[in-house]
């Protein structure tokens, strides 16, 4: 059965507890583009993207992860979506044209890893701002780029986003062949989703792409002049798996979002993973800055279908837990693509 003919990441929700708070930093501080509003929503985008949001904020009762949408090709995709995700004894439900503002007709599931997964078609198209510097504020946010995911079992996570059509860009692995995390994509960038051996399903992180490396330092400038420097987590730097220069902040319901630019294209024909040693501290951060240990924790928990969390596997060991050796580098290893394998095996 072919799977749906996914474009790339489109689309978050994340539910917070107070709008206010969510748009004084979401809106105000990062600079979101605001594309509509109610009581109960915020539906925000950044300056690049063309269609309604790639961000919605719903009030709620606690911190979660509602749902994460991906794009497809074509409307014969969200048949094929319903068909593929229930042939797995997935949960689907289709979901009426206009229940989200700015969304046409979509298919939303509760996946094989357990996050409530939603697959649409149309989007509606919104006024052009890609050059409306005048209007640009905050980190200068240009498009949703990735999501970043906790899972109890890592080799099952790549079998299915494999199934998918995923491409695989880079890896943490260990001598002994455990997978510790990987990165994959469907637009022709490092990654559209990655996920991390741990206790899951859990949301880590959302990654949004900005122009330059000079807009990271600059909101991290405005963030120190304005004493809200208790949102920065982690960073800045450059990472070693990606490239990408970063910062990780938290809002103020504890969401993780990183600010992101500089990857890598990865859209030729036999495009060879990159795979990096566990013990090497670069793979985290190319400076080797050691990584704070609260960014391996305070992953958002998943709402199933019926906005219920969904049950967490606990994990450990997890790449928190392997130690670097006393030169604080292990060796980076290049290897062929591995062979795939079957849904939950051992890589």
């Amino acid at each position: 059965m072919s799977p749906p003919d996914i474009v790339r990441t489109a689309y978050a929700e994340l539910v917070v507890t107070d709008l206010v708070r969510a748009r004084a930093f979401w809106v105000d501080l990062l600079g979101f583009v605001v594309s509509a509003e109610d009581e109960d929503a915020l539906y925000l985008r950044g300056y690049e993207e063309l269609v309604h949001h790639s961000l919605i904020l719903r009030r709620g009762p606690s911190t979660a992860c509602g749902r994460i949408g991906f794009r497809v090709r074509t409307p014969d995709d969200l048949d094929r979506a319903a068909a593929w995700y229930g042939a797995r004894g997935c949960p689907v439900r289709r979901i009426p044209a206009g229940t989200t503002p700015g969304l046409g007709e979509a298919v939303r599931a509760q996946d094989p890893l357990g996050f409530t997964v939603e697959l649409v078609h149309e989007m509606a198209k919104v006024e052009r701002l890609i050059q409306r510097y005048d209007l640009r504020r905050g980190a200068s946010i240009s498009r949703i780029d990735h999501v970043n995911i906790a899972v109890p079992d890592v080799p099952a996570a790549y079998a299915y986003y494999t199934d998918l059509g995923f491409g695989l860009s880079e890896t943490i692995e260990d001598a002994d062949g455990t997978l510790y995390a990987a990165w994959m994509f469907r637009k022709q960038t490092v990654h559209d989703v990655a996920f991390t051996l741990g206790a899951g399903p859990k949301l880590h992180h959302l990654g949004f792409a900005v122009p330059e490396s000079h807009h990271i330092l600059s909101l991290c400038d405005t963030i120190g002049a304005l004493d809200l420097a208790h949102h920065i987590e982690r960073g800045p730097g450059r990472h070693g798996v990606s490239n990408a220069f970063y910062v990780y902040l938290r809002d103020d319901d504890g969401h993780r979002v990183e600010i992101y630019t500089s990857d890598y294209f990865t859209g030729d024909p036999g495009h060879e993973p990159l795979r990096w040693d566990v013990h090497d501290e670069r793979r985290r951060d190319f400076w080797a800055n050691p990584v704070v240990p609260s960014w391996y924790l305070g992953s958002a928990p998943i709402l199933d279908l019926d906005g219920r969390p969904v049950p967490v596997v606990e994990q450990e060991p997890t790449e928190r837990s392997v130690t670097v050796g006393a030169d604080g580098h292990g060796t980076v290893v290049h290897r062929p693509p591995a062979a795939r394998q079957p849904e939950g095996a051992d890589v």
